[in-house]
């Protein structure tokens, strides 16, 4: 099974500093006609996401899950199915209580990817990682995935992370226009 996996903050959604409330959910323009076109190219989608609010303390994990069922739902409604969605909660300096650890979940380490790469016998070579931090890349790297993508429509990027990446795009529908999906 070929993957593409996504970061949540920036990639699907427009990024707004630690966003757990509907009301301020927003999909990036064109992300729902990008998934479209990378679903009948045949990939599947899986969600890695770093969610230090979490650990901080800025919202719950029961507030994170509203959130992603809304989405998620969303996309369903949309005929794109989300195999799975991984998150991390912690933190290892600013994390509170038992979020507070250096874990091997949290991007830029590998450990999400992993996991899902053993739940859904997926094939880390023919799959692609969309991020808008260079932390998402390096844990696609460290994961062997088969190209990391760094999307422009989140975070802001500094010249020292485009050359990490294998290409860098303003976001997933200038990707898969320029491929032609």
């Amino acid at each position: 099974m070929k993957v593409v996996f996504l970061d949540r903050d920036g990639v699907i959604n427009v990024e707004k500093n630690y966003l757990y409330k509907i009301e301020d959910f927003e999909f990036v323009d064109g992300v729902i006609p990008a998934l479209k076109s990378l679903k009948s190219e045949g990939f599947s989608f899986v969600v890695i996401t770093n969610q230090a609010g979490i650990g901080r303390g800025y919202y719950t994990e029961e507030q994170y899950h509203t959130l992603t069922r809304y989405y998620l739902d969303i996309l369903q409604r949309e005929g794109i199915e989300v195999l799975k969605v991984y998150f991390c909660p912690h933190h290892p300096l600013k994390g509170v209580g038992k979020y507070l650890m250096d874990c091997s979940c949290r991007k830029p380490n590998p450990g999400m990817l992993l996991e899902a790469q053993v739940a859904f016998n997926i094939n880390m070579s023919e799959s692609i990682m969309f991020g808008d931090k260079i932390s998402d890349i390096l844990a696609a790297k460290a994961a062997n995935v088969g190209r990391s993508i760094l999307l422009r429509s989140g975070h802001p990027l500094c010249e020292d992370d485009l050359v990490v990446a294998d290409a860098v795009y303003d976001s997933l529908i200038d990707y898969t226009t320029k491929h032609g999906y």
